[in-house]
Parts: structure tokens; C-alpha cells; sequence
């Protein structure tokens, strides 16, 4: 069984993606390989980016997703899209709770993710919907 259903057409724009998530641990790594493929195909149409942007992209999909996973009852949606210097992740899931930014406590096990997100990103907000929510996070390309 496939984690994740691609939305998006075979000669579809690099500027953006779309992928359902039907649930599972395996739509965690699945994450990673989406904006695998997402920041190859930015390379490829001459989109200049930080040496460590792959790396980044890959940990902040791969948060957000894992909150969708351990928080949110059902399936989940990741969106990627170039949006003028910065790549914008989206998570959509089912839950009703709103996330918890945390400050900073290293003597804290777990419960980092968000706070790894919102260092790397320039903004993360979350914006309700009537089947649950949206975090988008803004990841500039340098």
C-alpha cells in the first residue's frame, strides 16, 4: 500500500506540489522523499538555493508532518509551493487542537519539533478550516 496519492500531473510546474497522506507511520519518511523530488525539480528550472535548503525542507516537512500524524485523526495533505525567496510547507490535517509552540527547554525530551521549525522558518502560522487546520511554514531558500 502507497502512503501518499500525488495530485499533481506529470508535466506539472516545479513550483509546486500536492500529496494526500492516508495515514500511517510511512507517510513520515514519504514526507522527506516528496520534497526530495519537489526541491530536485526547483534545481532543475534554475532556482538558486542554499547548499543546506534540501536538508531543512526535508526536517520541516518531516515535523510537521509527524505533528499531523501523532495529533490529528485521519489522513493529512503537504503542500509545497515556491513563493517569491522561500518555500512554503503546508500541513493540513483533521484535528481541532491547534498547535503548542513551546519555548525553549533543553532539559525537555521530545516535544522539539515545532521549535526546530520555527528556527529555520521565517514565519509559521496556522489557519483554521472547517475539517480542521493548516500550519504553514515559510522556508527561504537562502
Amino acid at each position: 500500500m502507497t502512503p501518499a496519492h500525488r495530485r499533481e500531473a506529470a508535466d506539472a510546474p516545479a513550483t509546486a506540489t500536492v500529496v494526500e497522506f492516508r495515514g500511517g507511520s510511512a507517510m513520515i519518511p514519504a514526507s522527506r522523499d516528496v520534497v526530495q523530488g519537489f526541491v530536485a525539480r526547483l534545481r532543475e528550472a534554475g532556482v538558486d538555493m542554499a547548499d543546506t535548503f534540501l536538508d531543512s525542507a526535508r526536517l520541516v516537512a518531516s515535523e510537521l508532518v509527524t505533528n499531523a500524524l501523532r495529533h490529528a485523526p485521519g489522513p493529512c495533505r503537504l503542500v509545497l509551493t515556491l513563493v517569491e525567496d522561500a518555500v512554503e510547507i503546508a500541513v493540513s490535517d483533521s484535528g481541532e487542537g491547534f498547535p503548542a509552540f513551546l519555548p525553549g527547554d533543553p532539559l525537555r525530551i521530545g516535544r522539539h519539533g515545532l521549535e526546530i521549525v520555527t528556527r529555520l522558518c521565517d514565519e509559521v502560522v496556522t489557519r483554521p478550516h472547517a475539517t480542521g487546520k493548516t500550519v504553514c511554514a515559510r522556508l527561504p531558500l537562502r
